[in-house]
């Protein structure tokens, strides 16, 4: 007896827990409830909600077919009496309608095409990968600076199939949404044959944005022109140079203020368009504000390299170019803090727009690899002008030899650095480039610089003679420095001539290039006025034979 008794306890016990695990099993897949629109007839045919996809899609595609009464079916609208349901059902349907086409892009591939909405990863790696769902978010909107969620739920009544349909919660918030992505007045002016849909926008929309843009664009035209006129009415100076530099992005700035006026007060577009109008504007924004600044510091920059350097070149004090070589560093600094600054304001504006702003930076991804790729060189030319800036082997105004030519350092930008030759010429080179290439810097410590003048002159050339006229044409000039320095030596010698070199200390290498010729050319009017036969010639030895035959006359002197 005891034995029949256990037994029974043990089967009551295994189907106790069958029917809990049931019971539980059930709440993982779909919330029970008694009734469903009991106010509302029965569903037609074309209402599909047995997964999360065909319930959003059957409920976009009924709206826009204007039978609201059919979508309410896709509504859950248990917070109603039997009475409000079919008083409200069709037009709480119109307005989710209306919310979702303007505020928030729904994609209906994304959305599982399963009726237990499982999550599908074959690589295993998300962590509720095969795990039923029974509540999804659709939208999250936002309105009076709170966020509000559009969800989607799993129902079942009875033994009844279970459907997907929007939550009583997300209906309590939409009186609040509609309000704030309702339609505009514009669109409620536009004919009702006009509202009917063509590919993701409705016919009115096609014809509306362009002309959305065209009186953007004009807007940013006039401001243009009008900045113009302003920097040519303001005196010559920093001002005029600062107006006239901020002429585009003072009409970008514009066009993205009254082209958000008009989005938030004005016309109202499809999600899509108005997504993609707003993250537009954000990053067109922040660039022409991020200008603006850079322009800003750029006239700061030249009144202070004007009132403390004045012309660009080596004769400057040796601080002065370094104060300019740093100011150019500061710029790129600020440059990159400002690029930063932008990117990290446009990512955080971008999450208010979460599924399309992921969706359209999630598309991008590939372009981002490739731009990236493409990018190492002007990567590689940035480092490069952060190595030159701090390590300094040139400065603004430095005289270089770069590639065999005489060059001034007129700029170091972050992508290149900008020479300036010594017939008013610019040489742009990349930095990379630059830094990869031997150059000499005739500026690093001092401009002063020795020069050498070399003459062939006959052996009977007085050496004395001409070191006394060396120095006294080379004290007349006014480059030549260090006069104690000064000196003239023979460097060479053949059976005929001599090689007389002149060696004179210049105060800067231009100057002292002029001062060599003028040297020059006076050493060579003297020999050629007061010793011509210093001059080198040919010396003809002949042999007693020759001289003898007459062939050759006997060598003179």
């Amino acid at each position: 007896m005891k034995k029949y008794l256990i037994g029974w306890l043990f089967v009551a016990l295994v189907f106790s827990n069958l029917c809990v695990a049931q019971t539980e099993d059930e709440e993982m897949r779909w919330f029970t409830i008694d009734s469903l629109n009991t106010g509302l007839d029965e569903p037609p045919e074309e209402v599909q909600r047995q997964t999360p996809r065909e319930s959003v899609r059957s409920f976009l595609q009924l709206t826009r077919q204007q039978d609201f009464e059919a979508a309410a079916h896709l509504l859950n609208l248990s917070d109603l009496s039997a009475a409000e349901q079919r008083e409200k059902g069709s037009e709480l349907a119109r307005q989710l309608a209306a919310v979702l086409r303007r505020g928030e892009w729904i994609d209906t591939s994304d959305l599982s095409g399963r009726q237990d909405a499982a999550i599908v990863d074959p690589s295993g790696n998300h962590p509720r990968a095969g795990q039923p769902r029974r509540n999804l978010k659709l939208a999250s909107l936002r309105a009076e600076e709170q966020s509000y969620d559009i969800r989607l739920a799993r129902y079942r009544v009875g033994e009844e199939n279970p459907v997907w349909l929007i939550t009583p919660e997300s209906l309590t918030s939409l009186p609040l949404l509609y309000e704030e992505y309702g339609p505009s007045w514009l669109e409620k002016q536009v004919p009702q044959r006009f509202k009917s849909t063509f590919g993701r926008l409705q016919i009115w929309e096609w014809i509306a944005i362009p002309i959305f843009l065209l009186g953007v664009g004009l807007v940013g035209w006039l401001v243009h022109r009008l900045v113009g006129l302003v920097a040519r009415w303001l005196p010559s100076g920093s001002p005029s140079i600062f107006a006239g530099e901020i002429r585009l992005p003072m009409a970008l700035v514009a066009m993205t203020l009254v082209a958000r006026t008009l989005l938030n007060s004005v016309v109202s577009f499809s999600a899509v368009a108005t997504t993609s109008f707003r993250i537009l504007l954000i990053a067109i924004l922040a660039w022409g504000i991020g200008m603006i600044a850079l322009r800003f510091v750029d006239v700061l920059l030249l009144k202070v390299k004007r009132h403390l350097v004045g012309e660009i070149d080596d004769t400057k004090h040796r601080d002065e170019r370094k104060l300019l070589t740093s100011l150019y560093a500061l710029r790129r600094g600020i440059i990159l803090m400002t690029v930063v600054a932008v990117i990290i304001y446009i990512l955080s504006q971008i999450t208010l727009f979460e599924t399309l702003g992921i969706t359209l930076l999630a598309s991008a991804s590939i372009l981002t690899v490739l731009l990236g790729i493409a990018g190492q060189a002007v990567l590689g030319n940035i480092l490069a002008s952060f190595q030159v800036s701090l390590a300094k082997p040139i400065r603004i105004g430095d005289l270089i030899v770069f590639e065999g030519q005489w060059c001034y350092v007129e700029g170091i930008f972050y992508t290149f650095i900008r020479l300036r030759t010594w017939d008013e010429r610019r040489l742009v080179v990349p930095v990379q480039y630059f830094t990869s290439k031997p150059f000499q810097n005739l500026s690093v410590k001092s401009a002063k610089m020795y020069r050498m003048i070399e003459l062939s002159l006959h052996l009977n050339a007085d050496i004395e003679c001409l070191r006394e006229r060396f120095k006294e044409f080379a004290e007349a000039e006014k480059n030549v420095v260090e006069h104690h320095k000064l000196s003239c030596f023979v460097t060479a010698q053949t059976e005929t001539v001599q090689k007389v070199s002149f060696y004179l200390m210049t105060s800067e290498p231009f100057a002292g290039w002029e001062a060599e010729m003028n040297v020059r050319e006076k050493l060579l009017a003297f020999i050629r006025d007061n010793h011509p036969e210093w001059w080198p010639r040919e010396v003809v030895v002949a042999s007693p034979h020759d001289i003898a035959r007459g062939e050759m006359p006997p060598p003179s002197g």
